[in-house]
């Protein structure tokens, strides 16, 4: 087996070459992918406010949700919130009791805003945070000029925000300059009173005696809590007491959150890229070693058996994978160090304060991929290099079967998706995606077959001797070209259904927004209750942005989704808000405890008017609110619509984002807005890059299998040559073959993502799916300059001569 691998592979060592690139691609992809999930696994939230506290006392930012599933054991789904769970007051005179204690400084963070003199509400509004003073100790922030505030009208200021001594801001004389980021920081009576939440603070810094281990003051904290029963502010749930990394999780709310999103989204496209790696190797594979199959059956016939012929095989594609794969797998290091610091640096992307740590021991990880894909590249010859039997190809019964039983789940699937809705409809979408093209791998083939009986007679009638020879060959090798079409019908479908879902749900969720929203002004930095006493306006409304957490059970396990809300007032709706209401009135959501429910989630939900449903606030609160209405417009508007004397109490900063207002006033021109699901920018970017990546990677499988199709083909140019066929001759036949492979491809990709594509769109939407007309150009475009380069490209030196 040895001997033969070796033998082989230097005689072969043209046809690897396509197989080589596509494994080292491969490993590359996953190699950035795998670096970045154990990046991602390693995140913290970054400590900065809490630096020289070596613990630090903060409600719980988590909420769970624990279900036993029938005949299983119990399961707990966890998500993070995003705005703050505060900790009664009473705990900072427990934690000042505690041995070993040298101090106890509670926090409160808070928004100040200033209006620009002269400036029209609405506009010229600056925001800052702000602190106690006596909280700087916890960094610790140092003065550098001046003293520290002593009255209400005083402030120090820190040297972020470059203002000095002697300044106003906010209404505030600065007496102080202090060391740390952009900040106001007052009296400790005047955070009490600007924070609005009298009795409770946002977390407690404990600052601990000289030679206090952090271990053993931790532990002493975590009993002094347990014994006096201390709960936090809203969901009642065990105060945390915090050390390390984890401290930062009191300060940057949205960061750990954030990290679960990444971790889930890295996920889901490493599995992805997966797939698609499995279906463009086994073709490769398969190709190269079926253009020997006349080598095999000699092998066979002067008594090799088998075992030895597949044994060869295997080494021989473990060679060329293992030095393909280990140089993927190093290349994707400098890829990585690359990409994912420019990713943390681009503003609003990763959310401010969330680490990313990338340690040197963490680019072993690459040696794993380069393991797992040359695994992958070894399973796939175990199927590809069976015995091939006598006979035409059409009488792979078993292939055939198979082929057609996922065609038939991929449809089925995507019927499916046709009756869910949300993430459980996109899922559908995808897996029948996977499958559908699965099955047309299976069936390439017979696909090729039957779309050459469709056009073998305008060929041979309109086509010359060209066309002839092209029917011919295609009639005589439909294997051959089913191998060609297949990686074409995977990147058209790839592409299809990964630009037009996100464009037919942004277009959707644009025109909702437009729709939506009626009002003639809109103004930030103010509230509905100043603007409504403008000249000429005639109705307002505040909106506020939150994000609530919906338990719910699918197939008998926990899950828990993070969905972003609108609170808004029910009197100041009409003329600026048209959630377009199909069931009961917007009007009751002038009461306490209710809440609107997009019609998509009143399904999903089985609510109605007068129904109840629960919901777990910002904060981690649980609520029964009884649905009052039911709107279509969700995709612009979420999911749910509270009150926003509901929402605003369980919010870090209750300020309406913007004021809607109808009637004439000096505001700025509304513009339509939409909500954003949570690390929505993240998604986007994320998913373009791989994007770009899988469709690289599949445009490379096109032109590998095209390449390996040409090597193996070069006899019979050179014999049809000496036959008598022109160099023009066979060059419009290679240019008949090329647009056949082109319109073929793009046709049964245009089917098979067609078909998920249109049952996410009616899910989702109600419509049909949308491509804008350049990107539609483009992948037409890639595909026909990528199939005319892997058609022409090894053919050139046997035209030539």
């Amino acid at each position: 087996m040895r001997l033969l691998a070796a033998r082989s592979l230097r005689t072969h060592r043209k046809a690897w070459a396509a197989v080589f690139a596509a494994v080292a691609v491969t490993s590359a992809l996953l190699g950035v992918l795998a670096l970045a999930l154990g990046s991602a696994g390693l995140g913290h939230a970054r400590v900065e406010r809490y630096a020289a506290a070596p613990v630090v006392v903060a409600g719980d930012q988590e909420v769970r949700w624990t279900v036993t599933p029938w005949g299983s054991e119990p399961r707990t789904e966890t998500a993070g919130l995003t705005e703050r769970v505060r900790v009664p007051g009473e705990a900072v005179d427990v934690l000042r009791a505690v041995p070993g204690v040298r101090d106890v400084v509670p926090d409160d963070t808070f928004v100040v805003r200033e209006q620009a003199p002269g400036a029209a509400p609405g506009t010229g509004t600056r925001a800052y945070t702000g602190r106690s003073w006596e909280a700087a100790r916890l960094a610790p922030y140092r003065l550098t000029d001046g003293r520290e505030p002593r009255w209400a009208g005083e402030t120090v200021v820190g040297a972020g925000l470059g203002a000095a001594v002697g300044d106003t801001v906010a209404g505030r004389e600065v007496v102080g300059v202090a060391e740390g980021p952009a900040a106001l920081y007052v009296t400790a009576g005047e955070a009490r009173r600007l924070a609005g939440h009298p009795g409770a603070v946002d977390a407690v810094g404990v600052l601990a005696e000289p030679g206090v281990p952090v271990d053993t003051l931790h532990a002493r904290v975590r009993a002094a809590l347990d014994a006096a029963g201390l709960k936090d502010t809203a969901a009642g749930q065990p105060l945390r007491a915090l050390t390390g990394d984890g401290r930062g999780g009191a300060e940057h709310l949205g960061a750990l959150p954030a990290r679960g999103e990444l971790l889930q989204l890295l996920a889901a496209v490493s599995g992805t890229v997966v797939l698609v790696a499995v279906l463009v190797l086994a073709s490769l594979v398969a190709q190269a070693l079926q253009q020997r199959a006349a080598e095999r059956e000699l092998l066979l016939a002067v008594g090799a058996t088998p075992r030895q012929v597949r044994g060869a095989a295997g080494r021989e594609v473990t060679r060329v994978a293992g030095a393909a794969a280990l140089l993927g797998a190093v290349a994707s290091v400098p890829v990585f160090l690359v990409l994912w610091p420019a990713l943390r640096a681009r503003t609003g992307v990763v959310p401010e304060g969330l680490e990313l740590p990338s340690p040197p021991w963490l680019l072993a990880a690459v040696l794993v991929v380069a393991a797992f894909v040359v695994g992958i590249t070894r399973l796939v010859v175990l199927f590809a290099a069976r015995r091939p039997r006598p006979g035409r190809p059409g009488k792979g019964g078993a292939r055939r079967v198979a082929g057609l039983v996922l065609l038939v789940l991929g449809a089925g699937s995507a019927g499916t998706a046709t009756l869910q809705g949300g993430d459980a409809a996109a899922a559908a979408a995808g897996a029948a995606t996977v499958t559908l093209v699965a099955g047309c791998a299976l069936l390439g083939p017979w696909i090729a077959r039957a779309a050459m009986t469709v056009l073998d007679r305008p060929f041979r009638r309109f086509g010359g001797a060209p066309g002839r020879l092209t029917a011919a060959g295609a009639t005589a090798h439909s294997r051959r070209l089913g191998a060609a079409l297949v990686p074409v019908v995977l990147v058209t479908s790839f592409a299809l259904v990964q630009l037009s879902a996100g464009a037919t749900m942004e277009r959707a969720a644009a025109a909702q927004a437009r729709a939506a929203t009626t009002a003639d002004l809109a103004f930030s930095g103010t509230t509905a209750e100043r603007v409504r006493r403008l000249p000429g306006v005639d109705a307002a409304t505040d909106v506020l942005r939150s994000s609530v957490v919906l338990a719910r059970t699918e197939a008998g396990s926990p899950r828990l989704d993070r969905l972003p809300v609108l609170g808004v007032d029910a009197e100041g709706l009409a003329g600026t808000l048209d959630p377009g209401v199909v069931e009961g009135d917007l009007a009751g959501l002038g009461r306490a405890g209710t809440v609107a429910v997009g019609a998509d989630m009143a399904e999903s939900l089985e609510a109605k008017p007068g129904s109840t449903v629960e919901l777990r606030l910002g904060d981690g609160t649980e609520k029964r609110l009884r649905v009052v209405a039911v709107y279509a417009r969700s995709l612009a508007l979420g999911e749910f619509l509270l009150p926003k004397a509901e929402l605003a109490p369980h919010m870090s900063d209750p300020y309406p984002a913007r004021v809607l207002a109808a009637g004439a006033g000096n505001g700025a021109p509304v513009v339509p807005e939409s909500v954003t699901p949570p690390g929505a920018e993240l998604n986007g970017l994320v998913s373009g890059g791989v994007v770009a990546a899988i469709g690289g990677l599949t445009v490379l499988s096109v032109l590998s299998t095209l390449a390996l199709i040409g090597a193996g083909r070069r006899g019979e140019l050179e014999l049809l040559r000496q036959v008598g066929a022109s160099a023009g001759q066979l060059r419009r036949m290679l240019g008949l073959e090329a647009g056949f492979l082109t319109a073929t491809g793009l046709l049964v990709g245009l089917v098979v993502g067609a078909l998920p594509l249109t049952a996410f769109a009616w899910a989702l939407t109600g419509g049909l799916p949308y491509l804008p007309s350049a990107q539609a150009g483009l992948i037409a475009g890639v595909v026909l300059v990528t199939v005319v380069v892997g058609v022409f490209g090894p053919s050139r030196a046997t035209l030539r001569r």
